[in-house]
């Protein structure tokens, strides 16, 4: 769930999640539908799908339990060496590096690279780096003190201190966290915090004043926007909707029936007439949705078939299902909104009423 969405948001779905599906058992026998519904909101639901994969791998090869041993840990669905790095030393101490959004900056700018993150030779020097920081971990001494110096030129060193060990030591778990709120709460990306960051006297960047230069990173495509036309039709007390299909953004979700409306600057009236053979006459509009995938800005424009015009056009494959059902089915982000937005209005629409 952490993946690609902040804490705070993720809180309220893991707690729903673990009162529904506490252990990784429970997880390998829901129901597609279950976990997507659960899911719903949080996005990118590939995640969901690859998390239930894992549960049943876990299930079927590790005896129900979680692998301890990071190329088990790594070869689980949906799981990359960052998150693999990130289990391994929190939850087991082990000594393996992370690497994401906070830690780039932060080793970015304390070691002074000036090359783009994105590109793989600048990438894998951040994973050593990351590395050699997180085995020199492994040999801090009880107070957190270390002897010696290595290519971290002093930051940490690689050396042991005497009575170190490298089992089990909770100073990787320490140092990988560090690296994340350090990241997160002093070495932000606007507006660092230099004068109270414990890293300024050793950090390069701060020390040749180029912390807003660095990370060097490349700009972002112009995001593309994209329009579509949604419908809502209703028949006696039900509404018509549909399953995306398998292999697409937002697999297995349902929806009501859209389409992308192509050209952008298409008419409305002249695409409802092509794309589902509808008459301006016969749809009013019911709202407009605007969101966000990935680079993709897209306006979603919905509209409201009328009653007695239901029965007159084809919408596609589809099941009619009235409210109570409806809400029992993970929909896509701007259809549930669509979904939210009918329950409330419903009642100002003469003849549209939903048991």
């Amino acid at each position: 769930m952490l993946q690609q969405t902040q804490v705070k948001a993720v809180i309220p779905f893991y707690e729903r999640w673990m009162r529904s599906l506490p252990t990784i058992q429970a997880v390998a026998r829901a129901r597609s539908e279950r976990i997507h519904k659960l899911w719903e909101g949080l996005g990118y639901y590939t995640r969901v799908r690859n998390l239930q994969k894992a549960a049943r791998l876990i299930v079927t090869k590790h005896g129900g339990k979680f692998p301890e041993n990071f190329e088990d840990v790594l070869a689980l669905p949906g799981i990359g060496p960052y998150t693999a790095g990130a289990i391994c030393s929190i939850a087991f101490h082990q000594p393996k590096p992370i690497l994401d959004g906070n830690v780039i900056r932060v080793l970015t700018r304390l070691f002074g690279i000036t090359g783009n993150p994105r590109l793989p030779k600048v990438r894998s020097r951040l994973w050593k780096l990351a590395d050699e920081l997180v085995l020199a971990a492994t040999h801090w001494d009880s107070a957190g003190r270390s002897r010696g110096k290595n290519a971290t030129r002093g930051v940490l060193s690689t050396h042991p201190a005497p009575g170190a060990t490298n089992q089990g030591s909770p100073a990787c778990s320490h140092l990988n966290q560090s690296l994340m709120e350090l990241g997160a709460l002093i070495c932000t990306p606007k507006q660092a915090r230099c004068r109270v960051c414990p890293l300024a006297r050793l950090c390069s960047a701060y020390l040749n004043n180029r912390v807003q230069q660095l990370p060097n990173l490349s700009r972002r495509p112009t995001p593309t926007r994209r329009r579509f036309m949604a419908l809502v039709a209703q028949k006696q007390g039900r509404f018509l909707v549909r399953q995306r299909g398998e292999g697409i953004v937002n697999a297995h979700l349902w929806e009501f029936p859209n389409a992308e409306i192509l050209p952008i600057n298409l008419d409305l009236n002249s695409a409802a007439l092509a794309i589902f053979g509808i008459a301006p006459e016969n749809y009013e509009p019911l709202c407009t949705i605007k969101h966000t995938i990935t680079r993709y800005r897209i306006t979603l424009e919905v509209f409201r078939i009328k009653q007695n015009a239901c029965r007159q056009f084809g919408l596609g494959r589809g099941r009619w299902l009235k409210r109570r059902q409806l809400r029992m089915l993970p929909f896509t982000s701007a259809h549930k909104q669509i979904l939210d937005r009918l329950i409330t209005k419903v009642a100002m629409y003469k003849g549209f009423a939903v048991p």
